[in-house]
């Protein structure tokens, strides 16, 4: 993975202000420190994470699929180059970024 940049660190932090009131929701460093240590978790799962230039979210299949193929995002690949099927990271228009994240809060809470 590549290193998180100021932009897509910025977009995380403004997540987790707003998701900080939310019950059971863990703001990035609040946890044990390893993977997703520096994401937004809700029930010991990662709604949102910065990774290199991007926001992650963890959304619904169809949905990340609507996505993508909207232009809005690209599929999310782990470390192997395999792409994770909830996963999407955003493209650089941080417009949607909020509401996105709390489609992934819902989505996380009910798995």
């Amino acid at each position: 993975m590549t290193a998180v940049t100021d932009d897509s660190a910025r977009r995380l932090a403004a997540v987790a202000d707003a998701l900080a009131g939310e019950p059971g929701v863990e703001l990035p460093g609040a946890g044990p420190r390893g993977f997703g240590s520096t994401a937004v978790t809700a029930g010991g799962s990662i709604v949102a994470m910065a990774v290199g230039g991007a926001l992650v979210l963890k959304l619904p299949r169809a949905r990340v699929e609507a996505l993508v193929s909207a232009g809005a995002g690209t599929p999310f690949r782990n470390g192997r180059g395999t792409a994770m099927r909830e996963w999407v990271a955003l493209g650089p228009d941080d417009a949607a970024d909020l509401d996105l994240a709390r489609e992934a809060l819902a989505f996380v809470r009910e798995h």
